[in-house]
């Protein structure tokens, strides 16, 4: 059988998104979906989306399904959420720039901007979750992060590092996203991110950025809490959110956002 998919990018996060409302695929099939992310035998992607009928709430445009590039569902994936989006008014799901879906995490809403904008609003983080290390700082954004504050980036082996730390401890059982932080100044940051089910750094990632602006703003490394600016490596992404009553909520992620190629594939 063959099946339509397109590929998206976001900041350099690129992604395979598959419309599953009308057909199946064998999502269930880890070596499958893992063929699919290979760069070298199959289209190549650090994950995979699948599009349905949000059955529990027909009010919704979609529920998003994620995998890693090892076949193995996920949690929520911020520039994931952000590719589906689009792809939601590319193929005319909805015809408004306004966007809602679920995810494994929980209910989301987007909105596609100009200059290949696109905004996702993220779940409310409770501030008394977070935990708080002489070390580093976790806190989960849709998907568990573990946030080390450095001075020099550059010169960060994320993928040695944040391996160490993935399979250590609490962590041990399912893993968790290694950030790499250094503030800048005027409240920016540079972020680098080891991502779980993919084992190795990515482009960018946009939980990770979340969670990165989070903990940065709740240990008082900066002071605002709008349009803040942070530099991946593949481009960059505005975080915003509100912190009232112990609670950060209207928290958004914004960036860019581009379909790169659509193609049939053999299954």
């Amino acid at each position: 059988m063959k099946i339509n998919f397109f590929k998206y990018q976001g900041t350099g996060n690129d992604f395979i998104i598959i419309d599953c409302r009308y057909h199946i695929i064998p999502y269930n099939n880890i070596n499958f979906l893992k063929k699919l992310c290979n760069r070298h035998f199959g289209i190549g992607a650090d994950g995979i989306i699948l599009i349905t009928d949000d059955k529990k709430n027909s009010k919704n445009d979609f529920y998003m399904k994620y995998y890693n590039s090892d076949g193995k569902e996920s949690t929520m994936c911020g520039n994931g959420g952000r590719c589906a989006i689009l792809f939601a008014k590319h193929m005319e799901i909805s015809q408004q720039n306004m966007i809602s879906f679920r995810a494994i995490d929980g209910q989301h809403y987007g909105t596609i901007l100009k200059n290949h904008l696109v905004s996702i609003q993220m779940l409310n983080i409770d501030s008394n979750t977070i935990k708080i290390n002489t070390k580093y700082i976790f806190l989960n954004t849709g998907s568990p992060h573990h946030i080390i504050f450095v001075k020099d980036i550059k010169n960060i082996d994320v993928n040695q590092c944040g391996k160490k730390i993935q399979f250590k401890n609490e962590y041990l059982e399912e893993g968790v996203n290694v950030n790499f932080v250094q503030l800048l100044k005027n409240n920016e940051l540079i972020i680098r991110t080891y991502e779980r089910g993919i084992e190795h750094e990515t482009l960018s990632c946009g939980t990770g950025v979340v969670a990165s602006v989070i903990a940065s703003y709740k240990m008082n490394k900066i002071n605002v809490t709008k349009k803040i600016l942070t530099y991946t490596n593949g481009g960059k992404l505005w975080v915003s959110f509100i912190a009232i009553n112990n609670k950060y909520k209207e928290i958004y992620l914004t960036g860019s956002t581009k379909l790169i190629f659509k193609g049939l594939i053999n299954i």
